[in-house]
């Protein structure tokens, strides 16, 4: 059968049109070989622009769709359910991307149109190796796999929960709660933290359809979307949660003490303890890296206490396997450590405190009763709140984390309630980012009650003392740059507001999960405005701050349009799988089993009968990584074979206009030159 295409190059209003000759492109199009049709349109991915596409299949019988415009990530699927309504193959469609590719990159207009007719000659030619390929529907597991348990992960448990399913909640921590169950109030409502959370971590632990799992982590993810295998580890708490009374008694005994992850260091635990006062569940747990008895060392004081015969140091790690249908990553966020900001002294000099450690130290149950107090236990009289630590630096992030300019002002507030409002507070700032609901008028709050604002980000703390009013303090080094001179201000304590930051494990996560991370090691979304919840992994979603800087309510927000997705996938009950899979040419393996190993996702096994490799394409996720690495050239990736590549590659390569006459003389002068 003749090929028949059509190409269609959108104009994306001024995206591509400022810079690239639509017209010309379509112009250039309709002459190619096969092309049959080339039109240009302002928005291709309207009602109009995809009417166009169906009226000309419909009409003058194509067999082949090229859509020249933005990225495939955004509108692929779009122009491919287009075709599927006219009646042709998804897969006898290709898009290319003219708008970031050629647009948005290239200054010369000229060059931008011949860069995007180089681009459309190479989808007309690769489109034309193109084969019908059929997606298969796959039952969808109905229940969800929710990791992290902080508000974010217990948002999205909950909203699942309650509309029947049931969800699997996996934190690594002892207690649910996540960095929430740290802090004191929230801004900028002032509204008790533990007030807000805590209900809320109860209702997961009374809730039926939520299998609870702290303490534990996932190990391994094995399947696709619908039909996800998922293997958890339950580390052992050494005691018997059923014969728990939750009496205590055994955190009294306990003889060994180390400091508090908790309480960020300020305060002690015992080697058996419950990770957080309002812990869910209330079961402590035994910390095998100090237990004296589980490192060889006669003590049981917990065992020869406890009245109920709870402590069972016989129990060993398990391995559960749970079968979900979607997963969603709600795995939180990491505090920036400072102690890397030498000239900021955190570590070194006493009085310099993070601010997990304030939120600590102003909680009615943190290690100080709730006292604001310096480490001789005086209460301080002047204190320097310093902003975008680790954030906003091109050292460290670059980007802006979102909450610091708020918590700043809430610490200024707190202390002024607490310790009196004769505190002398200096607030040192790049600019102030208040953007979300009362957060302005919370600021203009501070502002009345006599804060300091002194704009500049200080270059050093030092307890250097260079005039008597230093004597004993903390001297504040920076640049006024508003008033454009130096300031030396002399203060009792010093909180760094710290960046969030990616999590320590995310690289590991995002192995595990088969997701990808952006440059700032966060998650990374399908497309940052029309997808912030989903990946480009099929069935696995994001919610809260693994996706990015967020405060409580966007948080809580993210998390339950992540668990809105999932819903939409265990409701529907089934889903397409994409065809698009490995697959290798028996004829052609030489049984190496090279690409076994290289298999991410354990979709390859071996044949021993014949002595080839196989795919199973229920795993495959079609990555590329065998067809890339395969000696022989047997294993390829349907729809992206040697063919395809190799015609979009020449097709890349033909002129795709002769240049100008002056260009053309200047090539052969530099040649000549050469």
């Amino acid at each position: 059968m003749a090929v028949k295409i059509g190409v269609y190059v959108c104009h994306c209003g001024t995206n591509i049109a400022s810079k690239v000759d639509c017209p010309e492109v379509a112009r250039f199009a309709a002459g190619l070989p096969g092309v049959v049709v080339g039109r240009d349109y302002k928005f291709m991915c309207s009602d109009p622009g995809q009417d166009m596409i169906i009226k000309d299949i419909q009409e003058l019988g194509l067999n082949r769709v090229v859509v020249s415009s933005c990225s495939p990530r955004l509108h692929e699927k779009t122009f491919q359910k287009a075709c599927l309504r006219a009646g042709l193959n998804p897969f006898l469609f290709q898009m290319t991307c003219i708008r970031e590719h050629c647009s948005w990159v290239t200054a010369d207009p000229a060059e931008a149109t011949r860069k995007a007719k180089h681009l459309v000659a190479a989808a007309v030619n690769r489109v034309q190796r193109h084969a019908k390929l059929y997606a298969r529907q796959e039952h969808v597991h109905p229940d969800v796999l929710v990791v992290g348990g902080g508000i974010a992960g217990i948002q999205a448990a909950l909203d699942v929960a309650k509309s029947g399913h049931r969800v699997h909640l996996v934190e690594k921590a002892p207690s649910i709660g996540g960095h929430m169950a740290q802090f004191d109030k929230t801004f900028p409502t002032l509204d008790c933290a533990a007030c807000i959370s805590t209900p809320k971590m109860v209702a997961v632990a009374q809730e039926p359809n939520i299998n609870l799992m702290t303490y534990a982590e996932v190990q391994e993810v094995k399947g696709f979307v619908g039909n996800y295998e998922i293997t958890v580890r339950q580390h052992p708490r050494y005691i018997d949660a059923t014969k728990c009374t939750g009496c205590g008694l055994c955190l009294e005994k306990c003889p060994t003490k180390v400091p508090s992850e908790f309480e960020e260091g300020l305060g002690m635990r015992k080697a058996i303890y419950r990770y957080s006062p309002q812990s869910v569940p209330a079961t402590p747990v035994i910390d095998a890296d100090h237990c004296r008895f589980l490192n060889g060392k006669k003590c049981q004081v917990c065992a020869k206490f406890c009245p109920s015969e709870a402590i069972d140091f016989s129990q060993k790690p398990q391995d559960v396997v749970l079968e979900v249908g979607s997963i969603v990553l709600a795995t939180g966020y990491d505090a920036f450590d400072p102690a890397g900001l030498e000239q900021y002294g955190y570590g070194r000099l006493d009085n310099v405190y993070t601010a997990l450690q304030f939120e600590r130290l102003n909680n009615a149950v943190g290690p100080t009763g709730g006292k604001i107090q310096l480490k001789d236990g005086s209460a301080p009289q002047s204190v320097g709140i310093v902003h975008c630590v680790g954030s906003r630096d091109t050292h460290y992030h670059e980007y802006c984390s979102r909450v610091c300019c708020m918590y700043a002002l809430k610490y200024a507030h707190l202390i002024k309630d607490k310790v009196g409002h004769d505190v002398a507070i200096s607030n040192f700032y790049i600019d102030l980012r208040c953007f979300g609901k009362g957060y302005e008028e919370f600021s203009r709050r501070v502002q009345e009650e006599g804060v300091t604002f002194i704009r500049g980000r200080p270059a050093e703390i030092t307890d250097e003392a260079q005039s008597p009013a230093e004597d004993g303090k903390l001297v504040v080094v920076c640049e006024d740059t508003l008033l454009g001179r130096n300031l030396r201000v002399p203060v009792d304590m010093v909180i760094l507001c710290t960046a969030m930051e990616a999590g320590r494990d995310a690289p590991e996560l995002a192995r595990l999960f088969g997701i990808s991370q952006g440059q700032d090691g966060f998650f990374l979304e399908e497309h940052p405005k029309l997808g912030p919840v989903t990946t480009a992994t099929d069935g696995v979603f994001l919610g809260g701050c693994c996706q990015g800087p967020k405060d409580i309510p966007d948080a809580v927000s993210h998390a339950s349009g992540a668990a809105a997705q999932a819903l939409a996938l265990a409701t529907r009950g089934e889903v397409a799988i994409s065809p698009t899979t490995s697959w290798i040419d028996p004829d052609i393996c030489i049984g190496c089993q090279v690409c076994i190993g290289l298999c991410a996702y354990s979709a390859i096994t071996f044949d021993a009968r014949r002595g080839v490799s196989v795919v199973n394409e229920a795993l495959c996720k079609g990555c590329g990584s065998c067809a890339g690495y395969c000696p022989s050239g047997a294993a390829q990736i349907k729809h992206f074979n040697q063919q395809q590549v190799f015609a979009e590659l020449e097709g890349i390569l033909e002129p795709a206009a002769p240049p100008p006459p002056a260009e053309e003389e200047a090539l052969a002068a530099e040649k000549g030159a050469s």
